[in-house]
């Protein structure tokens, strides 16, 4: 049994060269004992509308500038928008909880509610499985106060709404028990929302900013970047303070009620010119600045989104840098890069600059006057005559010089969804997601930066995507035509799969082409496994048709949902199939109602199969069957929501 077990846990590691591949919505996390960064999981979309999920663990080592992989047989599905939060309990461990899966197709899509932990010791993974916790969710954070593991909010997309949250849930890592805090009505606290900041400090956590939706009734739901910033202040009372009038009540958890307690205060903006403008796609990580200064939170660039009308949505991507400090009533401080010192130790001054610049523009103008002339002179290659050689050669060099010094150079390329980690007094910022136009990048560059020098970014792992600097006016009717085209696809293709659906093409999707035989006689098992390639194929081409929105409310309420009991089917569509057999059948009042349960009941058997089958899909990716039966009694399947996606 020993052997065995240890043969189910083997971890391997393995040497790589550079960081992860291209991703965003991973977890880079600062390990307890200062010396290594983990990077888990992420998301990768392609240029051909393919998604990519990843479940794979990283290790860097700053002073080696090494990445090692661990792959273990016991590791969570894979994931994005999930969270991490680290104890130093026993040599390190990281928690994990959450997060979201999308097939390669994006014809599922669903929200984890597994909990992990790490062992960073022996690179192991284990689920901790408890009776209460958290609902499923993704873009929620978790943090860590004393020995508790906070989580707040997240969102959740059933597919035809984005439900955001804000909930409090406290996990102790002594008990192993996850407890939900609740709030009295009349309590303050942050509104739903995900994608936020969430920062632990000595009196507790710090919330800051985030994103949601608001949904109106008869408009569209539009995006709500956030930018309140609120303190969960978190107290263990004294023996005399146990019997007081607590702010919160800890829900089916006695013991915890009587030893900690939480309340929500929100912070006033900071009235200084070093605030952040309002954005989203961004969090920030926790710098415990040395010499006394208190803990900081670091936040890089993030998103700006415009959207004035469903047809147009503008964004400013950003790269700039702000520090937080997370003490007494909250600040902002400025982050900016140092100015360059010149050679002979002067700072390069603004007039200084303008000097330059006119220099250049007007050796530059002189070149072209030169080229002018030579070009009407035989058209022969002459030596510009008021610019010799070497000055050409000297003056480019020294603007090539002047370049490599002007620590603005080094800036990253703006991106939101980016991965932000402090080690000691070390920013590293990994990968990320860039818009230009109508493509979506997403990067695989590393960066650092000395946040008690803030001198210059040193460039780790430069990126080999190209992005073009301007894209031509004729790509957004280009984007169209293939947009309509493959939506024209997409329709003949949901086309075939309803008949697929409705048995009338089963013979020609799903199965590999006939082999031509003399033989009658086929094996069992091939005959099987055939039908049950058949039956897969099947149920994906159902989970691509349920997800689509633009279908009839009959063939809606026609269609059984995973999850969905025959009492839940029929219970949503009593009045279909009432008229069904209204007219179909001269009974009324209970026959009339048998008549249209039977109907019901007919059309659920026809469906159980494919159903079973997308139920056994959805429960290789991790989605349990209480999520699936929520799905369902929402009267929608999971779905991929791109903007859910991309502002977390």
């Amino acid at each position: 049994m020993r052997k065995e077990w240890e043969e189910a846990h083997l971890v391997t590691e393995e040497l790589v060269e550079g960081p992860p591949s291209r991703r965003a919505n991973a977890t880079l996390t600062p390990c307890p004992n200062g010396s290594h960064l983990w990077c888990i999981g992420g998301e990768f979309f392609s240029e051909d509308g393919k998604a990519y999920f990843y479940n794979d663990v990283f290790r860097y080592t700053p002073e080696k500038d090494e990445w090692r992989k661990f792959v273990s047989p016991t590791c969570p599905g894979p994931r994005s928008a999930h969270a991490v939060a680290v104890s130093p309990a026993g040599g390190g461990k990281l928690f994990l909880f959450g997060g979201e899966f999308s097939s390669l197709h994006q014809t599922t899509f669903h929200h984890y509610r597994d909990f992990w932990c790490f062992d960073i010791g022996t690179h192991s993974w284990d689920r901790i499985e408890t009776k209460i916790r958290p609902s499923a969710r993704s873009g929620h954070r978790m943090a860590t106060w004393k020995h508790y593991i906070v989580l707040f909010g997240g969102f959740y997309d059933p597919g035809i709404t984005t439900r955001y949250l804000n909930d409090l849930w406290v996990f102790d890592t002594q008990e192993y028990k996850w407890f939900q805090v609740e709030f009295r009505e009349n309590d303050i606290k942050p509104s739903p929302r995900s994608g936020f900041s969430f920062l632990s400090c000595a009196e507790g956590i710090i919330l800051h900013g985030g994103y949601c939706k608001e949904y109106a009734k008869g408009k569209r739901p539009v995006g709500v970047m956030l930018e309140d910033t609120w303190l969960l202040k978190i107290t263990i009372p004294t023996t005399e303070q146990e019997n007081a009038t607590t702010p919160h009540k800890a829900s089916k958890n006695k013991a915890s009620q009587t030893q900690i307690t939480f309340k929500w205060e929100r912070r006033k903006r900071a009235s200084d010119a070093y605030a952040p403008s309002l954005r989203s796609g961004c969090t920030m990580a926790l710098w415990n600045r040395s010499g006394g200064a208190g803990a900081t939170g670091i936040l890089f660039g993030g998103v700006t989104d415009e959207d004035t009308n469903e047809e147009t949505l503008e964004s400013i991507f950003h790269s700039d840098l702000y520090g937080y400090q997370l003490s007494g009533k909250g600040k902002w401080i400025s982050l900016a890069l140092k100015k360059p010192k010149s050679k002979s130790g002067k700072k390069v001054t603004r007039a200084d600059k303008k000097k330059e610049a006119a220099r250049e523009a007007s050796r530059r103008e002189q070149e072209s006057e030169a080229e002018d002339e030579d070009e009407d002179s035989n058209g022969a290659l002459a030596v510009p005559t008021k610019a010799p050689p070497e000055t050409k050669q000297k003056t480019s060099a020294q603007n090539a010089e002047q370049d490599l010094d002007d620590s603005n150079m080094t800036v990253p390329i703006p991106r939101y969804n980016a991965m932000l980690a402090v080690l000691r007094n070390t920013l590293f910022i990994y990968g990320g997601i860039f818009e230009k136009g109508s493509k979506e990048y997403t990067l695989d560059d590393f960066h650092s930066l000395q946040l008690d020098k803030l001198e210059r970014y040193t460039c780790l792992k430069d990126s080999a995507i190209l992005i073009p600097d301007g894209e031509e006016e004729s790509s957004s009717d280009e984007d169209d035509d293939e947009d309509d085209s493959e939506d024209d696809e997409e329709e003949d293709e949901g086309d075939n799969e309803e008949d697929v659906i409705d048995g009338e093409a089963d013979k020609d999707i799903g199965q590999e082409p006939k082999k031509s035989t003399n033989s009658k006689s086929k094996n069992k098992e091939e005959k099987f496994e055939q039908e049950e390639n058949s039956l897969r194929s099947k149920a994906n081409a159902f989970m691509g048709v349920s997800k689509d929105t633009t279908r009839s409310i009959e063939d809606i309420l026609s269609t059984p949902l995973p999850g969905e009991t025959l009492a839940m089917f029929y219970a949503r569509s009593r009045e279909y199939w009432a008229q069904k057999a209204h007219n179909t059948s001269d009974n009324r009042g209970k026959q009339l109602r048998r008549d249209g349960f039977a109907l019901a009941e007919e059309r659920y058997a026809e469906y159980k199969p494919i159903l079973e089958e997308v139920e056994k899909i959805l429960a290789e990716a991790g989605l349990d069957e209480e999520e699936m039966r929520r799905g369902a009694a929402l009267g929608g399947g999971p779905a991929a929501s791109g903007q859910s996606r991309n502002r977390r």
